[in-house]
């Protein structure tokens, strides 16, 4: 345990001016090194975190939070499910689809798409479709008059417009004189919507819930009931909580399960980079222990007086522990302020740069996003504050286990 003798000494000893400029000259290096090290570390955790965040709500505005079908792979009688979980207060709502495949004819385009019919104004409440919408709106999908929704990519390629007709054949057959034929039917484009997401907006097209019971020939079932939910990320507790209380007869998937490898592979990735970026870190510490063995070569007289005072090996490992703690210290506490500060303002900082070199580092057409997104996270900065102080106190371990064996005679031969 440090006493307030070895850290007096300690202190002394970093305050002092050293007649060696070499070694101030490293210990400056290696405080920036190590401010230099987190401020990169609490930036790009940031970015990853604030790309994460969007890509999840991006995903997460087009799928449900959690999904209820029944063994068939349908679900019959979706008002009395809805009913029955209903006093569930963390489910905020709740809404009807019909999903299925098709192909989507426009001229000479043609375009494979994934179906899905909605109730518009339940599909709002679980969806950012209607927020979305470069055309027309939900509301415009009535019942009978087989409307369709569509995304804008695949409005670009189809070259399609508000009152655009199309063509949807889905892969049901249908017996003629002539033998099986695809199921088709004639729909126009009501709407538009841009998701900002490729997959979304080229694949998928949006029916009215009873124009895609009627082409899927379904009747009055459904393929299941999608959930919203007051806190995503109990999704997991709360379809296994639904699936209990509905019984054996159904079935509830919720959205870790559909997107979970990509959000394992975001998370893995920030985990990589965070051991990467932390080595820039321990390259700095590295100086630190040299700078350290330089001092303690210096200061053996010093040492051996205090070894003759009655100084005991132990506080002399004590002292130099303080003395390369506070160059831990000192680069944390800079590094973690200058990370928090670059972190908060990085997406500022970029647009300067980008106007005064007249470039663009995120090309909106590309990454679908116009700036840079950030979400510090405190336990980040705790992790990696954590992490390069215990490396600047491990670093100190062997120049002060060097100091302590210092033998008082050898030290004062030639002094």
């Amino acid at each position: 345990m440090i006493r307030p003798f070895e850290l007096l000494i300690g202190l002394r000893y970093t305050r002092a001016r050293r007649r060696n400029h070499f070694i101030s000259f490293i210990s400056l290096i290696s405080i920036l090194g190590i401010v230099l090290g987190i401020t990169a570390l609490i930036t790009i955790l940031s970015v990853m975190n604030g790309f994460g965040n969007e890509l999840r709500s991006r995903i997460l505005g087009v799928i449900s939070h959690v999904t209820i079908t029944d063994m068939t792979g349908q679900l019959r009688d979706w008002q009395g499910v809805a009913e029955r979980i209903k006093s569930d207060p963390r489910i905020i709502a709740r809404a009807p689809y019909v999903s299925g495949q098709g192909m989507v004819a426009h001229g000479n385009g043609v375009s494979g798409v994934a179906v899905r019919g909605i109730l518009p104004s339940e599909e709002a409440k679980v969806s950012e479709f209607s927020g979305k919408m470069i055309a027309g709106s939900l509301d415009a999908l009535k019942p009978g008059e087989f409307g369709i929704i569509v995304g804008s990519a695949l409005a670009w390629k189809l070259d399609l417009t508000v009152g655009s007709p199309v063509s949807l054949m889905i892969p049901q057959g249908l017996s003629t004189p002539a033998g099986l034929m695809p199921r088709y039917k004639r729909f126009t484009v009501v709407g538009i919507f841009k998701m900002d997401m490729y997959e979304y907006d080229s694949g998928l097209v949006l029916l009215h819930l009873d124009d895609a019971a009627k082409l899927y020939v379904m009747g009055n079932q459904v393929s299941g009931l999608r959930l919203k939910l007051d806190n995503l990320d109990r999704a997991p507790q709360v379809a296994e909580a639904v699936g209990l209380s509905l019984g054996p007869d159904y079935l509830t998937r919720d959205w870790s399960r559909e997107h979970g490898n990509f959000f394992r592979a975001l998370k893995m990735e920030k985990t990589v980079m965070f051991i990467i970026l932390m080595l820039i870190v321990m390259v700095a510490m590295f100086n630190v222990v040299s700078t350290l063995v330089v001092v303690v070569t210096e200061k053996r007289s010093d040492i051996a007086i205090l070894r003759t005072l009655g100084v005991t090996p132990k506080s002399i490992m004590g002292i130099f522990l303080v003395q390369g703690a506070i160059v831990g210290l000192l680069g944390t506490l800079l590094g973690v302020l200058c990370g928090v500060l670059l972190a908060l303002n990085v997406g500022s900082l970029v647009h300067f740069i980008e106007r005064v070199f007249s470039t663009s580092f995120i090309a909106a057409d590309v990454y679908f996003i116009s700036e840079l997104p950030s979400d510090l996270h405190w336990a980040d900065v705790a992790l990696v504050s954590g992490c390069s102080l215990l490396l600047g106190v491990v670093s100190t371990l062997y120049p002060a286990w060097r100091a302590s064996k210092v033998r008082p005679a050898e030290a004062l031969r030639y002094e």
